[in-house]
């Protein structure tokens, strides 16, 4: 027994494995395109200071840093924003806005494994750059409908709330950026209490605390009602009323086109500091994690050295959408190519049989040789083991009159046809 094992939190995806992920990627790339964003790939290795500058305390202390060969202290990139924006403060500082880009790939946290989270992991990422309008916030919302749909799940919930709610009242209380960072990281983890005890040592006013405690308290399904209540809640605060006036006008357009469920949560906060607007999470029942996340980061690219540049974006869990569909027992929606091998009956027939197979391969048609010296016999059990759809069978008698065997492995039907016409019938059967 081999003693080499993946690195803890690392695992391999096995062909049927990666073959779900390579489906998940390619629906999310279709959508990208049907909505406009261009691919763009960025490195894994990003220098530390960039990734750390506004990831978030918990997300800082779980990052993959080390030291390179230069002496450099970089880090593998733990989520796709921050480089995306690096990319927009620099080389794409004078391209036209609306900037709508698109990554596909892999990422990388120290966090404890367990279900639904490796230390490595996949997502699809769709960033909307220059547009502070809620038609932008709205699309990122729709393209996560879209996709969640298109792959097939269904009883899915967006939970969403706005940042600005939150912010606005602390910024009128006087509390700095660096003390609502770490009550947003409380607020994250879901512990409220100790959040509004934090906040009273901060030197919020009694009014204050009791405007938090009944939005802590407040949530529902009823979107509008609950965005009635949150904005009465926060009348004394001017930016707090903006801001669920903002929210409102995105679910208004969200949900024009798009019918989803949504559990608004005015006090809810995501761990990345950048967040300055609607920010959501996207559930299944039964399954307690997030399948993505996402929302609006307006000073990020400045932050960056870029021009001002509003933003908005969704981070797509390939990996537990994956896990998602399982549970929802999602047949994946791959058409399968027919496969086909060619099978030499003796070692004469080799050339033979290797021409055969490179006329098939350049007219697109996935072939396979046996390339092991089986009996005819041995390499059909064994094709049909790996269920490939068609054999090839090249032997003397049949070759001598420009011919070869077919033989359809699912039927066990065969015919003997001519070369000439193999790529047109092949093409032509089901």
């Amino acid at each position: 027994m081999s003693m080499f094992k993946t690195v803890r939190g690392m695992r391999d995806l096995l062909p049927k494995d990666a073959e779900k992920m390579r489906h998940a990627q390619q629906v999310a790339r279709d959508l990208a395109v049907l909505y406009g964003y261009e691919e763009i790939l960025t490195p894994v290795v990003e220098s530390y200071e960039l990734l750390a500058a506004k990831s978030g305390e918990e997300i800082r202390q779980r990052m993959y840093i080390f030291t390179d060969l230069g002496g450099r202290k970089v880090a593998l990139r733990p989520e796709f924003t921050a480089s995306v924006a690096r990319l927009v403060a620099t080389q794409l500082r004078n391209a036209p806005k609306p900037l709508k880009l698109f990554s596909v790939g892999s990422l990388y946290r120290y966090d404890e494994p367990q279900y639904g989270r490796s230390r490595e992991f996949w997502q699809a990422n769709y960033e909307l750059m220059g547009s502070d309008k809620p038609e932008a916030d709205a699309e990122i919302l729709s393209i996560t409908s879209h996709l969640l749909k298109e792959l097939g799940l269904h009883n899915y919930c967006f939970k969403i709330g706005h940042v600005g709610i939150l912010r606005g009242i602390l910024n009128q209380e006087g509390i700095i950026e660096e003390q609502q960072n770490h009550i947003m990281q409380m607020l994250d983890k879901k512990r409220c209490e100790e959040a509004l005890s934090t906040i009273k040592q901060f030197g919020a006013s009694q009014q204050c605390v009791a405007v938090l405690k009944r939005i802590f308290e407040t949530q529902g399904k009823a979107a509008f009602n609950i965005l009635k209540k949150t904005e009465k809640t926060v009348q004394a605060y001017e930016s707090g009323v903006v801001a669920v006036e903002n929210l409102r006008q995105i679910l208004m357009l969200a949900t024009t086109s798009d019918k989803f469920e949504t559990l608004i949560e005015p006090g809810f906060a995501r761990g990345l500091e950048y967040y300055t607007g609607m920010i959501f999470e996207a559930y299944v029942p039964k399954l307690n994690s997030a399948l993505c996340g996402g929302g609006r980061y307006d000073k990020l690219i400045e932050l960056y050295g870029g021009e001002p540049t509003p933003a908005v974006g969704v981070a797509q869990g390939l990996d537990r959408i994956i896990l998602a569909m399982e549970k929802q027992k999602t047949k994946l929606k791959i058409r399968k190519e027919k496969r086909t091998i060619v099978i030499p009956v003796s070692a004469e027939m080799k050339t033979n049989a290797l021409k055969i197979a490179s006329v098939l391969r350049e007219a697109m048609i996935p072939t396979e040789i046996d390339i092991v010296g089986r009996s005819v016999s041995k390499a059909l059990s064994d094709a049909d083991r790996r269920k490939v759809s068609y054999a090839i069978i090249v032997g003397p008698e049949e070759l001598k009159e420009g011919k070869i065997v077919l033989r359809n492995l699912t039927t066990r039907e065969q015919q003997i046809i001519g070369i000439k016409n193999l790529v047109k019938d092949l093409k032509a059967l089901d």
